[in-house]
């Protein structure tokens, strides 16, 4: 335990993640989670070379969010932040594919019903232009909504740009991306990826001096990672599940988080783990079960909704609240803290594992063989914005 919290959601099962046939993308099986639908990927449905986001849909849409999932209070308390006094002036990006008519209305539902404010959000297409939108798409729809409100939900003085790339092929989310860092953006999140490297994403366009890029390391479980994710110049955010113990709560590695060695990245030289050549993902880590989502467009009202779609955006959003995107090095900045800040500054994630990998910290927690890190959990999650 490490903290008092009003608990809004009932735990949730972690769940099992299902690499697909070759050349298709993983999906998550019905099998877990809220009511009797489980829980499905949003974007089950991906074209060979395209991106997969990465929002689980676990619960079926209520027209009130009781039990329906984690609240803004409740990030800010577990994670110890200074929500209601920074991130003034900060712009959070978020990029996504396709158009969702209603982000703007679902947005202030969301803030309204948790006494956020009213937004500072604006919705550009992958040419910055704020007209000629792409194609609305109800999969993406649910991404699209659950990423400003978990930036929304941290950092509520942000302002936040969202742009909506043409469809899911890698060109159209370089160019989103490259969109993202003209407009002004101090963070860029993305909720995305590219499983195995299996459509073309450019590391250059994610490797802009003073932006903080983050993104998803996946809900495939250990073994299935690829860009943006596993980029040096990204923050790989893994998950974790929360559950209350007493009067306060605990965190386990979220089953599903995406860790691992990559094949085609050379390891960092800042990186100095003992069991992967390459690069290690992921880096740090958020909640990513059970959380309150609102969605008129794709889902009719409130739902619960996990991934790392989920604790992606909120790492965004905690960035934006230290306020120093331009002295930040990308994962390089945890990657190089001392023991003290490290534990002074991260919750440390002690249990649970995303597979098998022979009781290696690259899929399990809490060994002790190369510090605080596991795979699925990276350093830990936020305890203030000392890290960042």
């Amino acid at each position: 335990m490490y903290g008092v919290l009003k608990f809004a959601a009932p735990l949730v099962a972690m769940l099992a993640v299902a690499a697909c046939s070759a050349g298709g993308s993983p999906s998550v099986p019905a099998s877990a989670g809220f009511g009797q639908a489980g829980a499905r990927p949003a974007c089950a449905n991906v074209p060979r070379g395209g991106v997969q986001c990465l929002a689980l849909i676990e619960s079926q849409p209520h027209n009130q969010t009781s039990g329906y999932g984690w609240t803004p209070a409740d990030f800010q308390a577990v994670y110890n932040l200074p929500s209601s006094t920074r991130g003034k002036g900060q712009l959070v990006a978020i990029v996504d594919s396709y158009d969702n008519p209603d982000v703007a209305s679902d947005l202030a539902t969301y803030r309204s019903r948790f006494n956020l404010g009213t937004a500072k959000f604006y919705k550009y297409n992958q040419k910055g232009q704020q007209k000629n939108y792409p194609q609305g798409n109800p999969d993406w729809g649910v991404e699209i909504d659950l990423d400003v409100e978990m930036v929304s939900a941290v950092c509520p003085k942000c302002r936040i740009d969202l742009i909506e790339a043409n469809s899911e092929s890698g060109s159209d989310m370089d160019t989103a991306e490259v969109e993202a860092v003209k407009l002004g953006a101090h963070i860029v999140s993305n909720s995305w990826i590219c499983y195995s490297y299996s459509c073309t994403i450019d590391p250059k366009d994610f490797d802009t001096p003073g932006v903080i890029y983050t993104a998803g390391s996946g809900d495939a479980s250990y073994g299935l990672i690829g860009p943006p994710m596993a980029f040096p110049t990204v923050d790989a955010v893994g998950g974790t599940v929360l559950s209350r113990s007493g009067s306060g709560y605990s965190e386990t590695v979220w089953g599903g988080a995406g860790s691992g060695c990559t094949t085609e990245i050379k390891k960092p030289k800042w990186q100095h783990d003992p069991s992967c050549s390459m690069r290690t993902d992921a880096d740090v880590s958020a909640v990513a079960s059970g959380v309150a989502e609102f969605d008129s467009y794709s889902a009719g009202g409130w739902f619960s909704v996990g991934g790392t779609s989920v604790a992606t955006p909120l790492i965004a959003g905690v960035y934006a609240l230290a306020e120093n995107a331009k002295s930040q090095h990308g994962p390089k900045t945890l990657w190089k803290l001392g023991k003290k800040k490290l534990m002074k500054s991260l919750h440390y994630i002690n249990t649970g594992n995303n597979g098998s990998c022979g009781g290696s910290y690259l899929c399990t927690a809490g060994t002790n063989q190369f510090g605080t890190y596991s795979g699925p959990a990276g350093w830990g999650t936020p305890n203030g914005i000392g890290a960042f």
